[in-house]
């Protein structure tokens, strides 16, 4: 229960008293943030009993009372997701454990978006289908090795992605966010804990973001890059969740029509069709572990 611990005095640590209308008393804090009575006072419960869930003893704790901490905190939509699956994670753990698989229906679908750069993304920001575009923009998948066809290890382990994304350290903060709230659905995870612990190991930038125990869960932006091969582009990011697939989503790239960024993703396109697939029919992405 380490996990549900620190998440939980994280998030005290980024409210004051003043923040949720309360009156500071007891002279000169020692650490920032509300007190544990402090929460315990808005969230209407006992100190004693808050006490118990911030230290892993809470596992009988009514869904009432985890609203009312998560009210009581300021929790988002996901912070409040990944709040219950620390809590009880139970249902999640046995989902973890199941192959990813990608439907051929989705494949072709994304094969079929001749100039949209398209992937899709399991478990622990595992990339385990892509198309032509994808590929160009982002990468070749196809022939990396398969541990590296991951999100969070791309970002922080290989130097070309500091090159393309233009606010690297933005996208870095989103996806060990991303990353978090996963491990907190699939805690009994192996490659999940293996890929948090290399990344530890080998970047100090994902180390300090991991400290924050920040969450959030993949939606919708705007996506500066600079390519090698066409120069700079701005592109409009859609993720779309594909419900019968548990943990699999569909992340698209698009430009505004009749912009530089569509006459760009225009040319690279035109300049993937010279390069044949590299994907083979055993190598194509129709599994993952």
């Amino acid at each position: 229960m380490t996990e549900l611990s620190e998440f939980l005095r994280s998030r005290r640590a980024r409210l004051s008293p003043e923040d949720v209308g309360l009156t500071p008393h007891g002279g000169r804090r020692r650490v920032p943030g509300l007190r544990r009575e402090e929460l315990a006072q808005l969230a209407g419960v006992s100190v004693a009993y808050y006490t118990r869930l911030e230290q892993g003893r809470g596992q009988n704790v009514s869904s009432s009372v985890l609203d009312a901490i998560a009210d009581a905190l300021g929790l988002s939509r996901a912070e409040r997701d990944h709040l219950n699956h620390l809590v009880r994670p139970s249902r999640a753990r046995k989902t973890g454990a199941r192959p990813q698989r990608v439907r051929p229906a989705v494949q072709q679908l994304i094969d079929s978006m001749d100039n949209v750069p398209a992937y899709v993304v399991g478990r622990r920001l595992d990339v385990i289908a892509w198309n032509r575009m994808a590929c160009a923009l982002l990468g070749d998948y196809a022939v990396a090795p398969a541990h590296q066809r991951n999100m969070a290890w791309q970002i922080f382990l290989d130097p070309a992605s500091r090159e393309l994304y233009v606010q690297w350290e933005r996208k870095a903060a989103d996806i060990v966010a991303f990353l978090r709230l996963d491990a907190g659905r699939y805690p009994d995870d192996p490659q999940l804990a293996a890929l948090v612990g290399e990344l530890s190991v080998k970047s100090q930038e994902f180390r300090e973001l991991w400290a924050t125990h920040d969450v959030q869960d993949k939606g919708f932006g705007v996506k500066q890059f600079h390519h090698p091969v066409v120069g700079p582009l701005t592109l409009a990011c859609e993720t779309l969740v594909l419900p019968s697939d548990a943990g699999q989503q569909l992340i698209t790239y698009h430009a505004e029509p009749g912009s530089a960024s569509a006459e760009s993703l225009r040319l690279l396109a035109s300049w993937t069709l010279g390069a044949t697939d590299s994907r083979t029919d055993a190598e194509r992405p129709t599994t993952q572990a």
